[in-house]
């Protein structure tokens, strides 16, 4: 059972990885690469900063992958990886969960992923195209997990207990990281304009909507077919 479980999420994660390469290569990265040319065309006050700033971090990682073939690749493998690594938690917690799963039941889980890895972080923080201003990164991340970890077990709480104190525990927990609020730059904005930020944040949580739904789906169908219990 825990190695059908463990192809199940690999499997899956392959499949939602390729899928949600394709759609970003229709609307993401496009608006990514157009990003990159406001911040190669900044203002000429600007110049002497963003120059040094390009040539340290250039120092710093040594090596890029070139745009293309190349980039697209590294894209490809970063999605796949990324994907596999969800569909690894998503099986366990089907595995855990124990009861019988079916095409519908996995698009159902795969919102539920979406939700609380996705959907939630992102009312406090979107995705954020590359030259926008952003606050501290290990305090993004915090709050990232925080919101992550409360919305996770608030869901729970809401779903499994009938009791309707845990159903209250589970929406305070849920509104715990928004009632504290995500950290943000003293200053927002940046080089690329405030409309193309919006259709990037856009774009990016209906991929990534995509990739869970597919991640759901597809180990919802794999387990009925071979995980489920006769």
């Amino acid at each position: 059972m825990i190695g059908r479980v463990l192809a199940i999420g690999l499997l899956a994660g392959l499949v939602a990885g390729v899928i949600v390469t394709g759609a970003q290569m229709l609307r993401v990265i496009p608006l990514i690469h157009k990003a990159e040319t406001y911040e190669t065309s900044a203002p000429a006050d600007h110049h002497a900063h963003a120059t040094a700033v390009a040539a340290h971090s250039h120092d710093e990682d040594g090596w890029a992958p070139e745009d293309g073939l190349e980039r697209t690749a590294f894209t490809l493998l970063a999605n796949v990886l990324t994907a596999v690594g969800f569909g690894l938690l998503l099986n366990a917690a089907l595995a855990i969960y124990g009861g019988p799963v079916g095409l519908r039941k996995g698009v159902l889980w795969g919102l539920a992923g979406f939700t609380v890895f996705v959907l939630a972080p992102s009312l406090g923080l979107p995705p954020e195209l590359p030259g926008l201003n952003a606050a501290d990164l290990f305090h993004r991340q915090s709050w990232y997990l925080g919101t992550v970890l409360a919305t996770g077990g608030g869901l729970a709480l809401l779903i499994f207990l009938s009791h309707w104190a845990f159903k209250a525990a589970g929406l305070v927990l849920i509104a715990a990281p928004h009632a504290i609020g995500a950290p943000h730059p003293a200053e927002l904005g940046g080089s690329a304009p405030p409309e193309l930020a919006a259709m990037f944040a856009i774009a990016s949580i209906v991929t990534a909507a995509l990739l869970w739904v597919v991640l759901g789906g597809v180990s919802g169908y794999l387990h009925a077919r071979y995980a489920n219990p006769a």
